[in-house]
């Protein structure tokens, strides 16, 4: 079990604002940013970071909206880092999310839902590497 795990602040979230409250979720919640840029994903880009959903439905659209606006893109840490920060950010769709989450408090709906967060140890190696260097880390 790692305590890393990786997040984006997505489109509609830097859009609307929400990104120093969202930030300060995180950190009330134990959380410290061992990485983070502020960035914005080019259609190839965000394609190759949602390939596993390649043969999705929703692949097209979800890629369209991830290029839309720029994002913040972070590497958190803390103990039992993925699994407390799925809690953090509670269910995809904010109807059913429980109070005191980041998607109860800034998503919209189940597409703009504000924040990524890794779903397991291996992900967030790989999403982590994705958009940091080492000499970005700390």
């Amino acid at each position: 079990m790692s305590n890393r795990t990786f997040t984006m602040i997505k489109p509609d979230a830097t859009a609307k604002g929400f990104t120093g409250g969202i930030l300060e979720m995180m950190l009330k919640a134990g959380f410290s940013i061992k990485a983070m840029k502020w960035t914005k994903l080019s259609t190839e880009q965000a394609g190759a970071f949602y390939a596993i959903h390649k043969e999705r439905p929703f692949y097209r659209e979800l890629v369209e909206f991830m290029s839309s606006g720029p994002i913040v893109a972070a590497i958190l840490e803390k103990e039992n880092a993925v699994a407390d920060f799925r809690t953090l950010i509670g269910a995809t769709n904010p109807a059913n999310a429980e109070e005191g989450t980041i998607r109860k408090k800034y998503a919209a709906s189940v597409g703009e839902n504000a924040v990524h967060g890794s779903d397991s140890d291996e992900n967030a190696i790989i999403e982590s590497n994705f958009f940091f260097s080492e000499l970005e880390r700390y």
